[in-house]
């Protein structure tokens, strides 16, 4: 950092009610450290905000002396953008409040809240909205890029049960945007990542959830694999949008219900969800089990708050993690192929493919109502590669980039940027596909400096 900024951190200091803290404090290692382990990087000043109003100074701040921006939620992002080399992190990992309205059905959240703090809130009025599948998530990356989860098949995206927002733009600027004020902004945020400013308040609609819900695992030999997946696909599109089933291949983790002798195995897990009537869930969760031979299962009424949080074990930080995804309208031979042949080359215990049943309420929204463009895609199929060393790096991000490339063919249109690592920057046109020159447009309207550039960039139109 230089020293015109070293001079003037006293003043940042006393313009914010949070803390400011630089290499040399105690915290500096804790406060940029991430969920991806492979995120090693070292910003010159972390502003940890204790309200929205820290934002504005920070950002001054920043231009002032000349540092990139960028910004901090839960952190969970697989493409670690929310910490920046030798910059400026605004930190709003600390602003956590949820505040429920059960009367309205309505939840403002902070930007700092993770999902399990969310769904701490609005479950205790057997509410919810849908989000993501790992407690630890933040709420607002997840948002900003879409966000979609057990509940989406029947409540849409995250961002279609978004009713309003507060944004404090590249100036400094403190807007509401809602589909009455600022209404281009807000739509541009629905899916168009963080981009546009720093969003301090969500707002979202809220449904009756659980306050118990069906759900669990169902266990099946990965011999049976081709077999399954074919039941699967057919069955699927058949189940109603209160149930939900996503796919898992993997080997199998040292889970209670499962004897010794299939831990470490190859194995095909079926994660089941039904919000509604137990005996009607059964009915439906029967039809899974009919599949075909299991090695065992754990399934049965549950807290929804509980189930949110199943698979946290899985994907605790620290990991090294890279991941490639692909939307697709059907799960064609082809793909169920190459999901089988690679599975059987899984590079590490730790990783796994998934395919995320999102087909319902999402898909009956018009594409130009967001700027998530993706409105077809029925399942969402994501190569995730975990590991704990660095010498394993090349050997496990090698298989998941063959593994893209090779079912590259089979994909619909579009792509889930939540999914997208800090390598698929020429994917970003993509992903938006026909809403990609309106997000430009915004973009010079509000950010013409593109300030905020450390994400999946839309970049304005004098820069492109």
């Amino acid at each position: 950092m230089s020293t015109t900024s070293n001079q003037t951190i006293p003043k940042l200091r006393t313009a914010i009610r949070g803390e400011v803290i630089l290499p040399s404090h105690p915290d500096y290692n804790k406060a940029r450290s991430i969920w991806n382990g492979m995120i090693d990087r070292k910003p010159a000043v972390i502003v940890q905000c204790a309200k929205a109003t820290d934002v504005i100074p920070a950002i001054q701040f920043a231009r002032e002396n000349n540092l990139v921006i960028s910004i901090l939620g839960g952190g969970h992002h697989i493409a670690g953008n929310s910490i920046v080399e030798d910059g400026l992190v605004i930190d709003l990992s600390k602003m956590k409040n949820v505040t429920v309205d059960p009367q309205q059905r309505r939840a403002k959240v902070e930007p700092g809240a993770t999902l399990a703090d969310f769904d701490k809130q609005t479950q205790k009025y057997g509410l919810a909205t849908p989000t993501g599948i790992n407690s630890t998530t933040g709420i607002s990356g997840l948002t900003l890029g879409g966000g979609f989860g057990w509940l989406s098949r029947q409540h849409g995206l995250t961002i279609d049960n978004l009713v309003s927002a507060r944004l404090i733009t590249a100036k400094g600027q403190q807007l509401r945007l809602s589909d009455n004020e600022n209404s281009d902004l807000f739509w541009a945020i629905r899916g168009g990542g963080g981009n546009f400013g720093v969003v301090t308040e969500y707002e979202f609609k809220l449904h009756p959830v659980g306050p118990d819900v069906l759900a669990g695992l169902l266990v099946f030999p990965f011999t049976k694999a081709e077999d399954i997946l074919r039941q699967y696909r057919s069955i699927s599109s058949t189940l109603p949008e209160k149930f939900n089933a996503w796919v898992v291949l993997r080997k199998a983790p040292p889970l209670p219900f499962l004897s010794e002798e299939v831990h470490g195995k190859m194995v095909v897990v079926l994660a089941v969800f039904y919000d509604g009537e137990k005996s009607e869930g059964e009915r439906l969760i029967n039809l899974i089990r009919n599949l075909g031979p299991r090695y065992g299962e754990h399934v049965g009424m549950q807290p929804y708050t509980g189930w949110q949080q199943a698979f946290d074990p899985l994907l605790t930080p620290g990991a090294r993690n890279y991941w490639k995804s692909h939307n697709f309208t059907t799960i064609d031979d082809g793909v169920l192929h190459k999901m089988i042949e690679y599975a059987g080359k899984m590079p590490s215990d730790h990783s796994e493919i998934f395919v995320a049943l999102v087909s319902g309420m999402a898909n009956r929204i018009p594409v130009s109502a967001t700027a998530y463009s993706s409105r077809d895609a029925r399942f969402v199929m994501n190569v995730h590669a975990r590991w704990e060393q660095p010498s394993n790096d090349e050997k496990c991000i090698s298989w998941a980039r063959r593994f893209f490339k090779a079912t590259a063919p089979y994909a619909s249109s579009g792509a889930y940027v939540n999914f997208m690592t800090g390598d698929e920057e020429t994917r970003v046109a993509t992903a938006y596909g026909p809403n990609y020159k309106r997000l430009e447009q915004i973009k010079t309207k509000y950010d013409p400096q593109n300030v905020f550039h450390i994400n999946h960039n839309i970049k304005p139109r004098m820069m492109a």
